[in-house]
């Protein structure tokens, strides 16, 4: 196969899609070295004023506005409204893909979020555009938001979600079962005991991994005063993210706390101290859902937003890789209670067996496949 141009089009909505985008991109470099390969933020300032602000506006919504984002998200989940829904954006967003693709004349577009498919997918039936269209699902459940007529090939994480396509019409040829996609180098951090070492950890205490995403979201502070009541001794690790306020608190909190606390910016150590945990208690992000399967660690999951990512949450609760706290329960016994050896061990059993840490390489296989010619190996 000669050198081909893909174009990866991702969204800064939450880090989950950047981190598939990332994970498919490097898994196609080392497949396939001489491939021609670009990777897009569609809702960055850069690329569009008008995407960057949606954007916001998006972000203040689930900030102050949470319950207006499940009406949302629940209106757009039926035929009609989801239908309505999807064209007024990919309408809106077709300007700017018709100018990526115009510049860059990729051989295919692969999609991580559901505004760059919807309009990579009115631009192809608009206008014949041949590339192939591969989008890439990163939620556990489906919803009318990522489905297109015009993609070629379709990527999920569970078999129900293929079934509930196929009741829609999708063909079978253009949909596979891979999983969310992780990074490759979780298959190489050191073991557990390493991890430790190298994060120069007190030996002999449990160890909980305290998360919030980019933003350091999901009331760390409060969960670390909760934490405090339990007997120790106890090591919590946080990654404040780029929260500063937060990250120079939890420093403030730790001079004075019981328990080993430690703390983290944005950092590339992440996956090294989720490796280091016996238990992450953070909001149920699909992606880091994923990590937290390959690496076999249970997961206490509290304030979802509610439509996707309270979907993640019955998926994690239901096959007993997680704890769904839900509101007005207590954080610190239920701690107690998923740290004891038997329920700490079913649960890394059963974490582990929702991992699918191939997805990536899955996925970029098939996307070079389908840019094969006839006969072409």
């Amino acid at each position: 196969m000669g050198s081909k141009r893909i174009l990866i089009m991702t969204a800064s909505i939450g880090s989950g899609h950047i981190k598939a985008a990332e994970a498919v991109a490097n898994e196609l470099r080392r497949q396939q070295p001489d491939v021609q390969l670009r990777m897009v933020d569609f809702m960055s300032r850069e690329v569009s004023l008008v995407h960057w602000l949606m954007k916001e506006i998006y972000l203040m919504m689930l900030a102050f506005v949470p319950n207006l984002y499940d009406v949302f998200y629940r209106v757009s989940g039926g035929a009609s409204g989801g239908t309505l829904v999807q064209q007024a954006f990919a309408w809106v967003m077709l300007p700017v893909m018709r100018r990526l693709v115009a510049r860059w004349h990729p051989d295919a577009v692969v999609c991580t979020h559901p505004f760059p498919e919807g309009a990579a997918a009115l631009l192809k039936r608009r206008t014949g555009a041949r590339f192939q269209l591969a989008t890439v699902m990163t939620d556990y459940s489906l919803h009318q938001i990522w489905l297109y007529a015009g993609v070629d090939l379709y990527f999920m994480a569970l078999p129900s979600m293929a079934a509930g396509m196929e009741r829609r019409g999708f063909l079978p040829a253009q949909l596979f079962v891979t999983g969310i996609p992780v990074a490759p180098a979780l298959g190489s951090l050191p073991a557990q005991a390493v991890a430790r070492q190298q994060l120069d950890l007190p030996a002999g205490q449990p160890v909980v991994l305290l998360m919030g995403g980019g933003l350091g979201l999901g009331g760390i502070e409060q969960t670390l005063q909760e934490l405090e009541t339990l007997p120790g001794p106890l090591t919590l690790l946080v990654i404040a993210g780029r929260n500063e306020r937060l990250y120079t608190r939890v420093q403030a909190y730790a001079a004075r706390a019981t328990h080993t606390v430690r703390v983290w910016g944005y950092t590339d150590a992440a996956h090294l101290l989720m490796r280091a945990a016996d238990l992450i208690i953070t909001k149920p992000g699909a992606l880091t859902m994923s990590e937290a399967f390959v690496l076999g660690v249970p997961l206490l999951l509290h304030d979802p937003i509610p439509g996707p990512e309270t979907e993640n949450a019955v998926y994690a609760t239901r096959h007993g890789a997680a704890v769904w706290l839900h509101p007005g329960e207590r954080i610190a016994p239920a701690v107690q209670e998923m740290l004891a050896p038997e329920r700490l061990a079913s649960m890394q059993m059963h974490a582990q067996a929702c991992a699918r840490s191939q997805a990536a390489q899955v996925i970029a296989q098939q996307v070079l496949a389908a840019l094969r010619e006839p006969g072409e190996k």
